[in-house]
């Protein structure tokens, strides 16, 4: 009868053994994925601020050479009509 109660905890310890390795494994794999996403969400952020900075010094150098255009052709059109 002890032998029987010794092997019974042998194969407990043993499906308890091969029930918490890949747990915590898996566990191990969710907490890096989410060190990872977490940094990829913060340079996606910061990538997303720099564009639209890099966005409106586009659009503002844009508005000035239109600005200037205006100009050329303001004195196109009036040295056009002497």
């Amino acid at each position: 009868m002890e032998w029987t109660v010794v092997g019974v905890l042998i194969a407990l310890v043993g499906l308890g053994a091969s029930i918490i390795k890949p747990i915590v494994t898996l566990t191990q794999s969710i907490t890096k994925l989410t060190v990872v996403v977490e940094r990829v969400e913060r340079e996606l952020a910061q990538q997303a601020a720099h564009s639209q900075e890099s966005h409106k010094r586009l659009w503002a150098h844009n508005d000035a050479q239109d600005q200037r255009l205006d100009d050329h052709e303001t004195r196109i059109s009036v040295l056009e009509h002497r």
